[in-house]
């Protein structure tokens, strides 16, 4: 299969690329950091898949519908995983703009044109990274809970509206997994996760067209019970989580 990951360069996204090379995939990966992003295709290439590796800004519409459309070129798309994405760190405006760009701007930049190529054809698949912190707003990290609430709302919406014509759609909610992310993180990290454990699973999900790829499901269960729960109650169960410490801008996966 031709499979397409953004934010390849670390964590989720390099798990993700590194699982599918593995499988034979041919590999189109793209990521801010070239020496990173290069350490990434060079271990695909050495599991013996054909890998082209571009540094691309998700949150340029321009530079990513060109990208997209090139690769889809070059080798049909089957499966494209919009995973790009930052934590946002302090909550200053600076910071705040451009999680809010990065996480939703550039979830859409590469799911639409992936939904071009796709009609085309009459079928492919797409994988849209959100959060389990996308079930609830948390005090911890407001902007980034935010912009992974509205990603996992669209991808579940858009599953029901893309299916008629042929196109999958999964929407992968992890919890906390090992990345550029977690790493700077000072608060419990319940059911850590290492990256490449995380993408076996999405893969085996995506796989067989699972739409909410949540886990772990103790967390997905909490979290799930936590945005059900009345607002007064929500809001004073989240007064009691604690403080997400994070320093500097936010680190691009």
């Amino acid at each position: 299969m031709n499979v397409l990951v953004t934010g390849a360069s670390s964590g989720i996204g390099e798990a993700l690329a590194i699982e599918c090379a593995k499988r034979g995939d041919r590999l189109f990966l793209c990521g801010r950091d070239r020496a990173r992003l290069d350490a990434v295709a060079d271990a695909c290439r050495a599991a013996g898949a054909v890998v082209r590796a571009d540094t691309v800004d998700v949150a340029d519409e321009s530079a990513m519908r060109g990208w997209i459309r090139s690769c889809d070129a070059e080798a049909p798309l089957g499966r494209v995983f919009a995973n790009a994405g930052v934590g946002t760190g302090v909550e200053d405006e600076a910071n705040v703009r451009r999680t809010f760009a990065t996480n939703i701007g550039g979830v859409v930049n590469a799911v639409l044109p992936s939904i071009e190529a796709f009609r085309r054809r009459g079928g492919g698949q797409i994988a849209i990274t959100a959060s389990i912190a996308g079930y609830g707003p948390l005090k911890s990290c407001p902007a980034y809970s935010a912009t992974k609430a509205c990603v996992k709302t669209w991808g579940l919406a858009l599953r029901g509206m893309l299916r008629r014509e042929g196109i999958k759609v999964s929407v992968v909610c992890p919890g906390f997994v090992r990345s550029r992310i977690t790493e700077r993180n000072t608060c419990p990290m319940p059911f850590f996760m290492e990256a490449d454990k995380a993408a076996r699973i999405i893969l085996r999900r995506v796989d067989r067209d699972v739409g909410l790829v949540a886990f772990p499901w103790p967390m997905r269960l909490a979290s799930w019970v936590l945005s059900v729960l009345p607002f007064r109650m929500n809001e004073f169960v989240n007064r009691m989580l604690p403080e997400k410490v994070a320093a500097g801008r936010p680190k691009v996966l």
